[in-house]
């Protein structure tokens, strides 16, 4: 496959290139707007907090004097969860935009309504409420002690870093083994001593870089979770919506197919007779006989042509046989050595919309091997993987296919997604290409 360039941050850590990138830079920049609001949510949460951490740790201790604490400790969480999803809102406005720092991908989230009222009730009646209202707990009481963590990381690694600077001198002004530090099992009495231990807080840089991005990466994660998905009733409508304009697409082409066969394509076939009948009735050496001549022959070059544009819009084969025989006739009809392999648990009839996707997903590939790829051979692959149909076309031609050089792979990615499905490509300079594309294959 093609290498890409991360878009978010936990694609970025798997990369070689991280540490050279942008990303450890706004994994930091995350690391740091991120203190200001858990500093806050953790101020505005404490007398919840606090009372039940002070339980707990009675609690470890013999549970005396508890009953206090377990009442307050109850009264406060049952005004968190009276006024809770109000206090959160804005915490989950901010950190919707925060998490743009490390993961540009759009948050879906609870639709805002249109008026105050509806806002209240929204509140309290929507399940994307209260995951932001678990979402400020979790800034609260959990963040707080994984970026304490990161801090402390920091520090150690900062320190090693200063470490000659730190080593300080006697009485008289002088470095000695009086005025020695120790910098875990090191013990340096002059600056030159604790540059091992410098050299090794540089070496440890990297690895804090990757920590502070996990940090983040998670942060950020979290934050799509939570904050996420109260809009997943219109995705799906959308998803929905799509799915009948494929279906309503594919039913224009059948009629707009049947149209030109049972209407256009007779016309033609009778047009077409009557030249050949009116040209019998003339002598060979008239001027309208050569007249007549060449009409019927572009009469019948037309009606290839019809017939042809007829089985690209809708090939007779998918319709009465399906998807594995019409690409056998499709490989058949091929200029190109074309070989069909079907996998045994591939099934002759699917949803119409999967089928003309698939037979075109392969007309599109072996026109594009035939144009550009320089092969002579081809081979198609179907198989199916669950409730995945996929279909595999492999040449061992010139390869070094690019979408965006106009091969017809935009246009057929496009395609496949408005099915639900994917296309993945394989094209190094010098071949083979390998073009996959799956289809979800359920009615």
């Amino acid at each position: 496959m093609p290498s890409e360039q991360p878009h978010h941050l936990f694609a970025a850590l798997t990369s070689p290139r991280y540490l050279i990138s942008e990303w450890p830079w706004r994994a930091l920049l995350s690391v740091l707007t991120a203190l200001p609001v858990l500093g806050v949510a953790a101020l505005l949460l404490s007398p919840i907090t606090l009372p039940w951490a002070g339980w707990l740790v009675q609690l470890s201790h013999g549970g005396l004097h508890t009953a206090p604490l377990v009442l307050v400790s109850g009264l406060t969480t049952a005004g968190l969860a009276m006024f809770g999803t109000l206090l959160a809102a804005p915490f989950a406005a901010l950190e919707r935009r925060r998490v743009g720092i490390v993961d540009p991908r759009p948050v879906d989230h609870l639709p805002r309504a249109g008026n105050v009222a509806s806002w209240f009730a929204a509140r309290y009646a929507e399940p994307a409420a209260w995951r932001e209202l678990l979402y400020l707990v979790l800034l609260a009481t959990v963040a707080p002690l994984v970026y304490a963590t990161l801090a402390f990381t920091a520090f150690i690694v900062g320190t090693l870093i200063i470490s000659p600077l730190l080593v300080p001198r006697n009485a008289d002004g002088r470095y000695g083994i009086d005025s020695a530090i120790n910098l875990g099992p090191w013990q340096a009495s002059t600056p030159a001593q604790a540059i091992p231990v410098a050299l090794l807080g540089l070496a440890l840089l990297p690895a804090l870089a990757y920590l502070t991005g996990l940090v983040a990466a998670g942060h950020a994660a979290t934050a799509r979770v939570l904050l996420g998905g109260g809009g997943q009733a219109e995705l799906r409508e959308v998803a929905r919506s799509r799915t009948r304009l494929v279906d309503a697409f594919d039913a224009e082409r059948r009629r707009i197919e049947r149209d030109l066969h049972d209407v256009a394509q007779h016309r033609l076939t009778s047009l077409t007779l009557q030249l050949g009948v009116a040209r019998l009735d003339l002598p060979d050496d008239t001027p309208a006989a050569q007249a007549l001549d060449r009409a019927h022959a572009e009469a019948k070059d037309l009606m290839v042509l019809m017939r042809d544009l007829v089985h690209g819009i809708s090939p007779q084969a998918l319709a009465d046989l399906g998807l594995p025989a019409a690409l056998r006739d499709l490989a058949d009809r091929s200029p190109l050595d074309v070989t069909v392999t079907v996998e045994p648990d591939v099934a002759d009839r699917y949803p119409s919309r999967v089928e003309n996707t698939a037979y075109f997903a392969a007309s599109e590939a072996l026109g594009n091997v035939a144009k550009h790829a320089g092969a002579a051979a081809a081979a198609i692959r179907l198989a199916r993987h669950g409730d995945v149909l996929v279909v595999e076309v492999r040449d061992e031609g010139k390869g070094g296919a690019d979408p965006a050089r106009g091969s017809g792979l935009t246009g057929l990615a496009d395609r496949v997604a408005a099915v639900g499905g994917r296309l993945l490509l394989s094209s190094p300079a010098g071949g083979p290409t390998l073009v996959r594309v799956e289809l979800p294959c359920l009615p």
